[in-house]
């Protein structure tokens, strides 16, 4: 303990300004508009992927432009040609995919199906964008584009200039930024268009994984001329084409003396052309400008669930990007009767919306909690679709793509995702049982055909000895055999969170079984290993137990996306006995201070972040400390909280904000389907589920002098921090909920919904607030 007091001593004095109270503003920032906060250009550079067009929150549609293709995100800031507006998107994912069914306003005779050829320079300067809404100016035609989204439809409207000639759209149906392997496109009557496609092999996992999707288009002025096209043969008067070697398309002509605007709604679905035309009908507003007031009134609705106020204006902007980003994904998949297609390639009906797009690997970490947080009537339908995927299509999903689970990424995500959910009260009866009768046997089996689903393919070595047995098998059968170290531990973070679901649900037996496995993670330490002064590490195992691979924790072998120094905290569900493994609480404590660069950070944050963090969206091999641009390790900064020291935790994040800024390079990796996005508007608020499944929320200093939540049917929460500035290495002095003082680092999800308001007290530099209240392991949060 002395030990400890004259690290916290010394680390005091090395802080400038240390325990000085943080004086209180005279009062925060009045709560702005936030829709004119939001910019959708952050992260929309090689690194982030993220798209800057019009979509609905949580919608079907993400309409866009695309500047490039075949590349993990369709559209690149540094890049000054546009090929057109594609209405399928993705935020922030890792491979390419999507970007189906892509419309360009083009002017004078058409000559080539090619996109380089028919594509437009453009600059930033004539860009605008806003949540649902975006517009752009297109040099090389004089064309005004301009474009806005409901949730199932994209809405159009292009200017063309003045005596510009003969006035043309080309749809292209055939070619997208992912793979398409069938599909067609018809010329209906005189004023609509109508096709579909077949696309799929996303991050080429299994090479089989195939999704569906359809358009019907309806434009305001009959064509004067029409055609289509087959790869690079183009077809005048024709009303059909299919897809040749790369592309389909069709386009249309006007007559520039019927006026200068053309106009097009744009309906999308995944059960067939008829759900597309069914969805194009109900959700055309009368006018375009309709369609955008409406969309930018959703955005605002959804945007003021979670309102702050004080601090920059530069970090609200990054704080109200985030939160948009946080809020495009899942998608609805189902249409407005719906109905929805399902994994086993048929047409269901469901009661209560579908939504699809689940990048569990990465959102069951942040995203997903801050979906249940404010919006836990979607949550639960966003569960129930799980378990639609499950009964439809036999088996869980790990990344489900629209009607095709792709089986991307290691470990068992979809389980502390379901439990997390479970326990916010989320889940009637019925269904929560369904679902653990579906995540049991997913903890437990293996697909007998793993054509579609590869499940936890681990789990015959897993089950039998508590870890997975490494085998450098090819195929995607065997991809958590492969990343055996790493997946391992992500099996015990999802059995001991399916214990609680199990003891919850009256299931003992099962609990018991479960909870066994909760440590399992001790059975991959290998005390022998050696790093950066400090003895024992995780490492893989073959199935005989003996140890595969480099020992050296930061090399990569079995560990998915990281190395053992960062896969080393995936144990938070019993962080006494992983410090245990390390050496107690301090020698852990230790650790996190070279993982961190604590010194530095305390001298210099942005410099800490910059310079001695992982660097590079992509980088994720052969390293040791900190990597804020991947998920694996996201949750470390709140491991303070076990050490007894979690003003570190504020310390830590208030460095980690410096890499987010309000430009398009404001992105340190790719977003991940909102995950990076959603770990930054909590750590901006000070309220975090370090452990999922856990309903538990850790804390730390607020960036915000008030923060103002509001979820759906339930009753306001503020969040006060007087004085709170994300630009100082401010720590929590003291806190009340309530009107009663707390001296916890934490508090649970009801304890949270029934605070009408939470009170910190900040203090520049380190304090003493809750060093001996730490979170409970998973196992006690019940």
């Amino acid at each position: 303990m002395r030990t400890r007091r004259r690290v916290f001593a010394a680390l005091a004095t090395a802080t400038v300004g240390a325990g000085l109270v943080v004086a209180p503003a005279a009062e925060a920032s009045r709560f702005a508009d936030p829709t004119t906060l939001v910019n959708t250009s952050i992260g929309n550079n090689g690194d982030g992927t993220t798209f800057p067009g019009a979509a609905a929150p949580f919608g079907m549609v993400q309409l866009s432009p695309d500047t490039q293709l075949k590349k993990y995100a369709s559209y690149d800031y540094a890049q000054d040609t546009i090929l057109g507006f594609s209405h399928t998107h993705l935020s922030g994912v890792g491979c390419q995919t999507m970007g189906n069914f892509r419309f360009m306003p083009t002017t004078g005779a058409v000559t080539s199906s090619d996109p380089a050829q028919y594509g437009s320079k453009f600059s930033h300067a004539n860009e605008k964008a806003s949540p649902g809404a975006y517009s752009v100016k297109l040099d090389k035609y004089d064309v005004q584009a301009e474009l806005s989204a409901t949730e199932r439809t994209g809405r159009h409207r292009y200017t063309y200039p003045a005596g510009a000639g003969t006035q043309n759209v080309l749809i292209e149906a055939g070619e997208s930024n992912g793979y398409t392997y069938a599909g067609d496109v018809h010329v209906v009557g005189n004023d609509t268009v109508e096709g579909w496609l077949q696309g799929g092999n996303f991050c080429w996992e299994t090479e089989k994984e195939r999704y569906k999707v359809f358009f019907s288009a309806k434009f305001d002025r009959p064509f004067a001329s029409f055609g289509t096209w087959t790869d690079g043969k183009l077809a005048p008067g024709a009303r059909d084409a299919s897809l040749g070697s790369k592309r389909a398309g069709a386009w249309l002509s006007f007559d520039p003396k019927a006026g200068k605007q053309v106009g097009a709604s744009v309906g999308i679905s995944y059960t067939g052309v008829d759900g597309a035309r069914l969805n194009r009908t109900a959700e055309t507003e009368r006018s375009f400008d309709k369609t955008k007031d409406k969309a930018n009134r959703a955005w605002r609705e959804e945007l003021e669930r979670l309102r702050v106020a004080g601090g920059s204006t530069a970090d609200q902007r990054t704080f109200y990007s985030a939160l948009y980003r946080s809020l495009l994904h899942p998608s609805v998949g189902s249409d407005v009767d719906g109905r929805y297609r399902g994994m086993d390639d048929k047409v269901h009906w469901s009661d209560s919306p579908y939504y699809q797009m689940f990048s569990l690997w990465d959102t069951y970490r942040s995203q997903n909690q801050l979906v249940a947080l404010l919006h836990p009537e979607r949550a639960a339908d966003m569960t129930k679709s799980v378990l639609k995927i499950y009964q439809d299509g036999g088996w869980v999903p790990r990344w489900a793509l629209a009607g095709g689970e792709t089986n991307v990424m290691s470990g068992d995500p979809v389980t502390p995702w379901v439990v997390d959910n479970y326990r916010r009260g989320l889940l009637d009866d019925r269904t929560a049982r369904a679902l653990f009768d579906a995540l049991w046997r997913n903890a437990n089996e293996v697909p007998a055909d793993q054509s579609k689903f590869r499940g936890r393919d681990g789990n015959p070595s897993y089950v039998k000895n508590g870890w997975i047995g490494y085998r450098d098998v090819p195929g995607y059968q065997f991809g958590d055999t492969r990343q055996a170290g790493s997946a391992s531990l992500e099996y015990g973070l999802a059995d001991c969170s399916l214990s609680l679901m199990a003891q919850g649900l009256g299931e003992r037996d099962k609990a018991k079984t479960l909870a066994s496995r909760c440590d399992n993670f001790t059975k991959l330490w290998d005390k022998s290993v050696q790093s950066k002064g400090f003895t024992g590490f995780p490492r893989s195992r073959a199935e005989d137990g003996s140890w595969v691979g480099d020992p050296d924790p930061a090399k990569s072998t079995g560990f998915h996306e990281g190395t053992p120094w960062q896969y080393q905290w995936l144990a938070q569900q019993d962080p006494k006995a992983l410090f245990g493994l390390m050496g107690g609480a301090e020698k852990a404590e230790q650790r996190l201070d070279t993982f961190f660069d604590m010194p530095l950070l305390l001298k210099d944050p942005a410099k800490a972040a910059k310079e001695s963090w992982v660097i590079g969206a992509y980088d994720y091999h052969n390293n040791f400390a900190f990597n804020p641009n991947n998920e694996p390790d996201l949750h470390a900064p709140w491991m303070y909280s076990w050490t007894g020291s979690p003003w570190k935790t504020s310390a830590v994040m208030r460095a980690a904000k410096t890499l987010f800024t309000d430009t398009p390079y404001g992105m340190p990796g790719n977003d991940d389907l909102g995950t990076i996005s959603s770990w930054l508007v909590f750590s901006m608020i000070g309220v975090f589920e370090a452990t999922p499944g856990s309903g538990v929320y850790s804390l730390s200093a607020p960036m915000f002098e008030k923060v103002e939540m509001k979820p759906e049917h339930g009753r306001k929460v503020t969040i006060e921090a007087r004085g709170a500035d994300a630009a100082k290495l401010q720590s929590v002095a003291g806190a009340k909920v309530g009107h009663r003082a707390w001296d916890r680092s934490w508090l649970t999800h009801e304890e949270l919904l029934g605070a009408h308001k939470i009170k910190f007290d900040l203090v520049e530099g380190p304090s003493s607030w809750a060093v001996n209240a730490a979170p409970p392991r998973l196992l006690d949060a019940g």
